[in-house]
Order: structure tokens, then sequence, then C-alpha cells
């Protein structure tokens, strides 16, 4: 199903706070703190058409609206744009940019798809096509793609008749669907921790062993890997942009607990600001030490949104209670849209301006 939308004029929006993404080589965007700043948000959610309902908290009765008045300002020496939706429609303009992952990649794709639709000039042309497991948005005038392919754990996950579902970690079917893409943002690990009837696989397979369990650090880093030689294998750098989008933090445990038992009806729950003033210096999650690992293994060039300590302030930014009719629980994982998924985008984009052509 196409849906084709058009787009009405817009108010005027305040120009870029600077013209380069770093005040110095060597900048270290994801260091910073949260700053308040009326001109936000970067758009309006009701406006924008590509919102899933799980993630429209203010259509879904959230009341305080502190949180979409937020900017990310990265420590002293960088400066960040303002993202700049018209520069990037045309410097992007008859591209593919694609983003590969979970539903945490869903909530980075509506993010960037609403920023450009708030920037499109009128009369502005839209080709919405959702579906499983590609959604893409079209900005027809420019012909720029906008692809969300979802996968969970960019690894295979196979029904085996009289085995049942098989997780494999050195196995991806679908790949060749992602070449081609200008931009590639990849994201897994969400996924990877569930148990019990959340989990979507019965076994492991790795290589010619084949097991019930194994640790998820463990299994991660080994499909992570074979993500990272398909990319090697298989992506022309010359010609596409690729990055991983980090590890986004949940926060169903109160940073004081030693237990894994999640906080009782969440800890995001009722929670209206920031954790604290600063990011930059808290301790490195075994899971993110797998992806800088990695990365830094690879022989392509790969950018690491590294947006984990950032987004770990943000515990006011989660959908909470507000994610829709019929959805039971907290939700800490995902974002409320407009909000923190904004910073990601408007950090990628200034990495990209960072880059040579």
């Amino acid at each position: 199903m196409v849906i084709f939308l058009a787009v009405a004029g817009l108010p005027g929006r305040r120009s870029l706070v600077s013209t380069s993404a770093s005040g110095s080589a060597g900048c270290d965007l994801f260091r910073g703190r949260w700053v308040a700043d009326e001109s936000y948000p970067l758009y309006n959610a009701s406006s924008c058409p590509f919102v899933p309902d799980v993630f429209d908290c203010r259509r879904n009765g959230r009341p305080d609206s502190g949180y979409l008045k937020l900017r990310w300002s990265p420590a002293a020496g960088c400066e960040l744009p303002r993202f700049d939706g018209a520069a990037f429609l045309r410097r992007w303009r008859g591209k593919t940019v694609m983003f590969v992952g979970d539903s945490l990649s869903m909530n980075q794709w509506v993010s960037l798809a609403c920023m450009l639709h708030a920037a499109l000039p009128a009369p502005g042309r839209v080709a919405y096509v959702p579906g499983e497991p590609v959604s893409s948005v079209r900005f027809v005038d420019y012909d720029l793609l906008l692809v969300l392919y979802h996968t969970t754990f960019l690894v295979d996950v196979v029904t085996e008749e009289g085995v049942g579902r098989v997780l494999r970690l050195d196995s991806m079917r679908n790949a060749s669907a992602w070449i081609g893409a200008h931009l590639l943002v990849f994201n897994t690990w969400h996924w990877w921790t569930y148990r019990g009837k959340s989990q979507v696989w019965d076994l492991v397979q790795d290589g010619n062993s084949t097991y019930r369990d194994m640790d998820r650090v463990t299994a991660f880093s080994k499909g992570l890997s074979t993500w990272a030689r398909w990319v090697d294998a298989n992506i022309d750098t010359s010609r596409t942009r690729v990055f991983f989008q980090g590890i986004s933090p949940s926060h169903y445990m109160s940073k004081q607990q030693d237990s894994e038992v999640p906080a009782r009806g969440g800890s995001c729950l009722k929670q209206t600001r920031p954790l604290q003033d600063a990011a930059g210096g808290e301790a490195v999650l075994p899971e993110q030490a797998v992806v800088r690992g990695v990365i830094d293994a690879m022989t392509s060039p790969v950018s690491l949104l590294d947006i984990t300590a950032l987004s770990q302030l943000r515990i006011d930014a989660h959908p909470s209670v507000y994610a829709g009719r019929g959805r039971d629980g907290c939700d800490c994982t995902h974002w409320c849209i407009a909000g923190l998924p904004d910073a990601w985008n408007q950090i990628m984009n200034a990495m990209l301006l960072m880059q040579k052509d």
C-alpha cells in the first residue's frame, strides 16, 4: 500500500547555531549535557504522518512537555549544528538511506522521516509505504528514499521442522536486500536479552554446534562478528556510508539497584527530567564493549553512533504508560517521538558533514 501525502507550508525555523559540526579536530559529540531550549522540538509529531501510535506520547495522553524542550549540547570545544532538513534533502537527493534493525531502528527512522517532512517546502510530495519487513518513505521531489528493514538480530532465526526456531549466529540470508543503499544504519541488541515467553528462538547454532542457550553477550559478539564480516566483504564504502546505531539503554532498572529485577512499574514511570546534568564518564556496558571491539577489528570504515551515555540520562524520554491503547505495563525501552532519537539523527548528520564526500 502506497500512501501519497501532500505537505502544507510550515513556519520558518531558526537557522543553524553553527556552520561546522565540530569546533576542533577530535571533538567528541557524545560527551556533554542536556540543556533547555524553547525552540525545540524540531517538529510537531501530530503533523507527521509516519509516527506509530506506540511512539506518539502526547497523543496518548502524556501531560508534560518538558522532555520535548531539551537539546543535546556537546562538551566545551564542540559545536553541534542544528539539524537543517532542507540541506539534508538536497545533499541526499536521488539516494537511499536505510535503517536495518529492530524497533529501536524504527524509532530513529521515524524521527528522521519527521525531521525531513517538517523541512519540505510546500507543496511537497511524499509516498509512504508501511510494511513488514520493509517500510519506506519517499520524498518524491528529491527522489530520496528513507527505508526501514526490520530484523531483530541481523543474523537469521530459522524455523526447522521437528527442531524449532534456531538462531543462526553465522547466517545472514536476507542481507543482499541491504546492498545498494547510500547510507546504512545498523542496530541490534535489544532482543538478545529476552528469555522465557518473550524469547523468539529455541536453539542457538554456532557453526556445526547447536546449543540450548549461550551467554547472551557471547552470542551477541558472535552474531555481530558475522555482520562485520558481511559488511567487509559486500559493502563498497566508497559509495555507501555505514553506521552502527550503538546501544540504546532501557530504564527498567534503578541505577541504585544491584538486582536485575525490574523496578516496580518501570523506573521511567512519572519521570519528567533527565537523570543528571552531564554525560561522558559512565562505565562501559559489556554490550558496548562488544560493539566497539567488533567495529575496531573491521577493515571497512564504520562510524559508531555511540548514543548510550547521552541516552542513559533521558529517563524522562520513554513512552512509559503513554504507549497507546491496549498496551499493558510501562515501556521504558522505546522513546517518544518527537524526542531523544531526534538528537541521534542530529549527531549522525553532523558526523556525515564532518566526513569527506
